[in-house]
């Protein structure tokens, strides 16, 4: 019996000890979920005390908060901070072409330093600089767009437009006339009679409708042996040298008494104003008139670059000279050194500027000769690209 009892004893005490085991678990789980919710109140409604922060105050931050530099792709990061931006264009250049009214020389200094110095470029213009085959050609260039720019003196420009051309003058180079009459033989006191009796040459519209009317009285004009001016074409010295003229009547003074005098020709000069003629621009610049408007912006420019030449030039007159010679060597010569001085002096400080009383007395001068009908307004001659 008793062996029989010991040999169930065993699992029905480890029974016994399982079952007291969980009951106990059980017992103090409930236990504790009664404390929790009171412990959770007495918190909330007892505050916690807390130190003011200061400089050595601990501060812990979330790891939620700090940025994983690992976990950051290369295009995350913005474009702009990594592609510096495009620089910016230029402006576009405007070329220009300009035609000369005839072969280059010292009186277009302004035109070629205001190119050598980058004057030109600093308004965003390329000046192409171009001598004609012809000066008869440079304004019939222009009026049919072929050139921007082109130019000629005063009186041909009024006579031109009388004539129907599509010009204005945007600016001077020089303030004076730079032509006379060249007449061969020593300076002597001239007569009436003695200019009358004289042959004369011409080469532009100048020369034969302005200072020859006043050199040549119609009454001389209408004897049986009067010999009419000849049409140079443009080369006076050739007819001097062979004897078909007397007088030019519209000769550079600068330049042709000292070039006929190598070849051992004496000569002297008659300036217009003896003639009565009145005083005139004897350089300008020419544009088109019908698209005058449309580029005003642009010829303010290049104006501008020609003032700042011009008075560079006046300041340093003798850099200016070797600067001259240096872009173009075929201007360096006795004759052309020995005009520098009084060519400065002549010329224009404020390009731009219109003399409206002096376009204005020509046209009056023009009417009074018969050589014009009506007047034409100093707008329709000439403008000032600054105010356009």
């Amino acid at each position: 019996m008793l062996r029989c009892l010991s040999r169930w004893w065993h699992p029905i005490l480890l029974s016994l000890i399982v079952t007291l085991l969980f009951s106990n678990s059980v017992i103090y789980a409930n236990e504790e979920s009664e404390e929790s919710p009171q412990q959770e109140s007495s918190e909330q409604e007892t505050p916690q005390e807390t130190n003011p922060l200061t400089l050595d105050t601990d501060v812990e931050v979330l790891e939620a908060f700090w940025r994983n530099i690992d976990s950051e792709s290369e295009e995350e990061v913005p474009t702009m901070a990594q592609t510096p931006a495009p620089p910016l264009e230029p402006p576009p250049v405007k070329r220009v072409t300009l035609m000369l009214d005839w072969y280059l020389s010292p009186q277009h200094a302004a035109l070629v330093i205001a190119k050598e110095r980058g004057l030109y470029a600093a308004q965003g213009l390329e000046v192409d600089i171009q001598s004609p085959a012809d000066p008869s050609i440079a304004i019939k260039l222009l009026t049919a767009g072929e050139v921007d720019l082109a130019l000629t003196r005063q009186p041909l420009l009024h006579l031109q437009v009388h004539n129907g051309a599509h010009i204005t003058r945007i600016a001077t180079l020089i303030e004076t006339s730079l032509t006379a009459v060249i007449v061969t033989g020593e300076e002597q006191a001239e007569t009436e009679s003695t200019l009358a009796g004289l042959h004369y040459g011409y080469t532009t519209g100048e020369g034969r409708d302005l200072s020859i009317p006043r050199l040549l009285p119609r009454s001389v004009q209408q004897t049986d042996d009067f010999t009419p001016p000849v049409n140079l074409h443009f080369d006076p010295i050739r007819a001097i040298r062979e004897g078909q003229i007397d007088a030019v009547a519209d000769g550079f003074y600068h330049y042709l008494p000292q070039q006929l005098a190598t070849e051992g020709i004496n000569t002297h000069v008659i300036r217009f104003d003896e003639l009565d003629i009145p005083r005139n621009d004897g350089l300008v610049v020419l544009a088109n008139s019908d698209t005058l408007a449309r580029r005003a912006d642009t010829w303010a420019r290049f104006v501008l670059a020609l003032e700042q030449a011009s008075h560079w030039i006046i300041d340093n007159p003798d850099a200016a000279w070797d600067l001259l010679v240096s872009a173009h060597p075929v201007l360096d010569n006795d004759i052309n050194a020995n005009a520098w001085e009084d060519i400065l002096r002549r010329m224009a400080l404020s390009p731009a500027a219109l003399d409206s009383r002096r376009y204005a007395g020509f046209e009056t001068f023009l009417q009074q000769a018969g050589i014009i009908e009506d007047t034409l307004p100093v707008s329709r001659l000439a403008v000032n690209p600054h105010t356009l």
